[in-house]
């Protein structure tokens, strides 16, 4: 466990089952919690400052979204994903950000299009940072622009869900910067095809995104 980095955030107006539930999640959504780490009650409660029994709530909490398993005799354990996992999200990934990208076509607005343009250009800059959770923000930055524009609230919603499940997965993709220059170039790309309505170019540039993605986190999965 990144005990440097697993800290908790207060929020008085939330349970502390709910702050530490956050916390873990977090942890597990970003990497900070690897797969297959084993979850320990005691060593969690030290680290986070709270007593054992909002660590066992926010476990079981996590068991229920699936980031969590529940090991016979050995305890709680960071799901592990397996190819197929990733096969079968990309696979969805991919039907639902080509629809996503083809309403944006039609509907996106003035103010959208220069959002996205910014977007796209604080990408570019965030690359240069070599800072993972900025590079990160900005990329999710970029296709929630696109997402927003299809206003298509459900779709949204689906496509996030979706993204959340391998996103520990996609930070991997992310932050190697031999990734970089084509992530950048398949932004622009997507971009270009948004703006100028070009519904056909566009989804077929927003699969290829995710097809790239689905290869490179194929093989940071063992069989």
């Amino acid at each position: 466990m990144d005990e440097l980095k697993l800290q908790m955030n207060m929020d008085e107006y939330l349970p502390l089952r709910d702050v530490v539930f956050n916390t873990l999640r977090q942890g597990i959504l970003t990497g900070i919690l690897k797969p297959g780490e084993r979850l320990m009650e005691i060593h969690l409660a030290q680290r986070l400052g709270v007593s054992r029994t909002p660590i066992r709530e926010a476990i079981r909490m996590l068991e229920l979204e699936g980031l969590v398993t529940m090991i016979p005799r050995k305890g709680a354990e960071v799901s592990r994903i397996s190819r197929q996992d990733i096969r079968d999200v990309l696979e969805v990934r991919l039907v639902l950000d080509s629809l996503a990208t083809k309403l944006a076509c039609k509907r996106i607005t003035e103010d959208q299009i220069a959002e996205l343009k910014r977007a796209a250009d604080d990408f570019v800059e965030a690359t240069k940072s070599g800072d993972v959770t900025v590079i990160a923000k900005a990329d999710v930055r970029f296709h929630d622009v696109i997402l927003a524009a299809s206003h298509n609230k459900r779709l949204v919603q689906m496509v996030n869900n979706l993204a959340e499940r391998i996103y520990r997965y996609r930070l991997e993709y992310i932050k190697d910067a031999n990734n970089h220059a084509r992530l950048i170039e398949e932004h622009a790309k997507i971009m270009d095809c948004v703006i100028k309505g070009d519904e056909g170019s566009a989804c077929i540039a927003a699969e290829i995104h995710i097809v790239n993605q689905e290869k490179n986190m194929l093989s940071q999965v063992e069989e």
